[in-house]
């Protein structure tokens, strides 16, 4: 307990040192400025009701430690979905920077949302955050430049994608994790996935 407590209060302090040493890796010209996009799943949503659920006591403990963890990244655009999941996740971030987030809406068309969303974030500022789905948030990585990923398992809600963004230049990607750990069965899931 006292681990996991310790862990957690270092990724708090190291997620903003992750976003700017993203932005060191990025070699820029004197006019060129990365822009940094942060994506991120939705937090753990409830069970019931069916439809537009709500986020989970564990989900809303979630978006609580991304609001923290991001509270100095000097985010000024916030992207989400229409679904409220997305936007509760979104929500104490977006409470305390007062940034009002931009909603972009998803559909049964993946590659679409993905175009849509990456519209979104070269019209935004210099620092976005975009929160996604399980199924999305790689498709959005992939519109933006980045590496093809395969889709979130179910059960993953860790994941901080970090990219950076210069024209002319090859998107940059870091991996880290924020708030609680993922259930260990995200990794038998990814397992499978390979088979």
């Amino acid at each position: 307990m006292l681990g996991e407590l310790l862990l957690q209060m270092t990724m708090r302090r190291l997620l903003p040192l992750l976003i700017t040493f993203t932005v060191a890796l990025v070699p820029v010209a004197a006019a060129d400025h990365p822009q940094i996009v942060v994506l991120v799943r939705h937090a753990e949503k409830a069970v019931a009701p069916a439809g537009d659920v709500a986020l989970s006591e564990t989900g809303q403990a979630r978006a609580e430690e991304l609001a923290i963890a991001l509270a100095e990244a000097r985010l000024d655009t916030i992207v989400t979905t229409q679904f409220r999941r997305t936007r509760d996740t979104a929500a104490p971030l977006s409470r305390g920077l007062t940034v009002t987030p931009v909603v972009v809406q998803a559909g049964s068309d993946t590659a679409s949302h993905a175009r849509a969303v990456a519209a979104a974030v070269h019209a935004g500022g210099s620092s976005v955050l975009v929160v996604g789905h399980s199924n999305t948030v790689p498709a959005i990585i992939a519109a933006l430049g980045g590496p093809v990923m395969e889709e979130l398992c179910e059960t993953e809600y860790s994941n901080l994608f970090t990219l950076a963004l210069v024209p002319g230049q090859p998107a940059r990607l870091v991996h880290g994790h924020y708030g609680a750990p993922d259930a260990p069965s995200a990794a038998e899931c990814h397992k499978a996935m390979k088979q």
